[in-house]
């Protein structure tokens, strides 16, 4: 069997011969020693007695701005590399901010370009420009004058509204679609004409013509709710019972943003005021109208007596006063002539001698 080669031993020191082994020692310690001086005179504060640093990471505030690269070694010309004007990136944006007006008073200073505090290059080509703050400004609608009831002088909630009520006007207009047998095509109550409104048709269940609705006003004719509550004594939660008594909604004219008006067919209201479920008749209408004319007044009666009624206490409670603020006045007639006598306070009487 050949001899084997011996595996190397891993844990030996380094080989060579004696004298050789000493040179590399001597040198290696030469070397800490200049970089442990070199570190004490840079930074002193933080080396021990023993001439060696606190166990931990050094401060960037402490070590960055004095230490600038390796002095030896095969490292040392990468300092040249490294700008002199670096800034910390552990520091906050305040501290690394830069006003206006101080880039100002360096660009005029000539600070050289590559400095990280001299104001950004002005194209020229822009021309001249001014900077605005835009979260200052406020839309002024390009100059022009604005109405009232422009959607651009509206409010989101508004328009929202106005988009909710629109819908269901729509949806309330919608047209129904064409009977194709003329035997079941609805005819005109009033004059048999084929030609039906269909808003009257499909809201209060009157089929009548639109000639018929407008030559019978005093049947076919729209009232508005406030127009019925005066006129017919009706109550708010008889009108909102759309199987009572249905209505119309159409956008009020006034104005977009209020309520749309509820309109009532007046043959409906009329039937519904004259039954035996309301007033019963015109007469009694007449009399439910009356009789709250009458209780009107006697509020409005009572109401001015019991105003005159305090008007007189607090005139007699001022008269009281005044007489026990001034005490009791005693007469002191004086005679004026032909049996006629005055005291100072202006009061007269008639004097009879015998």
């Amino acid at each position: 069997m050949a001899p084997a080669t011996p595996p190397r031993d891993l844990e030996a020191g380094p080989s060579g011969t004696p004298d050789h082994v000493r040179i590399m020692q001597e040198n290696r310690l030469k070397a800490k020693a200049r970089l442990q001086s070199l570190a004490a005179a840079q930074n002193p504060t933080t080396l021990n007695g023993n001439g060696k640093r606190p166990q931990g990471p050094l401060s960037l505030e402490s070590g960055r701005s004095s230490y600038s690269g390796p002095t030896v070694g095969p490292n040392a010309n990468l300092s040249s590399s490294i700008p002199s004007n670096s800034r910390n990136a552990n520091l906050g944006s305040e501290a690394t901010k830069v006003s206006p007006t101080k880039r100002g008073q360096l660009a005029q200073a000539g600070q050289p370009r590559d400095d990280s505090n001299a104001p950004l290059p002005r194209d020229k080509s822009l021309g001249n420009y001014i900077e605005y703050d835009l979260s200052r400004l406020h839309n002024s609608k390009g100059g022009f004058l604005v109405e009232e009831g422009d959607e651009y002088s509206k409010t989101a909630e508004e328009l929202a509204r106005e988009k909710e009520r629109e819908r269901e006007r729509i949806k309330a207009d919608m047209e129904p679609g064409m009977m194709l047998d003329p035997s079941r095509q609805e005819a005109c109550q009033e004059c048999q004409s084929l030609e039906i409104d269909d808003q009257l048709r499909r809201v209060f269940g009157v089929r009548v013509c639109r000639s018929c609705s407008k030559r019978l006003p005093e049947k076919y004719s729209l009232l508005t709710k406030t127009e019925v509550k005066e006129d017919y004594l009706l109550t708010d939660a008889e009108l909102k019972d759309t199987e009572l008594l249905p209505h119309l909604l159409k956008k009020n004219p006034h104005k977009a943003s209020y309520s749309n008006m509820m309109l009532f067919l007046r043959c409906q209201v009329e039937a519904y005021a004259f039954s035996a479920a309301k007033w019963g008749s015109e007469e009694g209408l007449d009399n439910e109208f009356q009789r709250r004319e009458d209780e009107k007044a006697r509020k409005r009666g009572k109401k001015f007596a019991q105003g005159l009624k305090e008007l007189r206490r607090r005139t007699m409670n001022d008269t009281f006063r005044k007489r026990q603020e001034t005490g009791n006045h005693t007469h002191e007639w004086q005679d004026l002539g032909d049996g006629t006598q005055q005291c100072d306070c202006g009061a007269t009487i008639d004097v009879e001698v015998f």
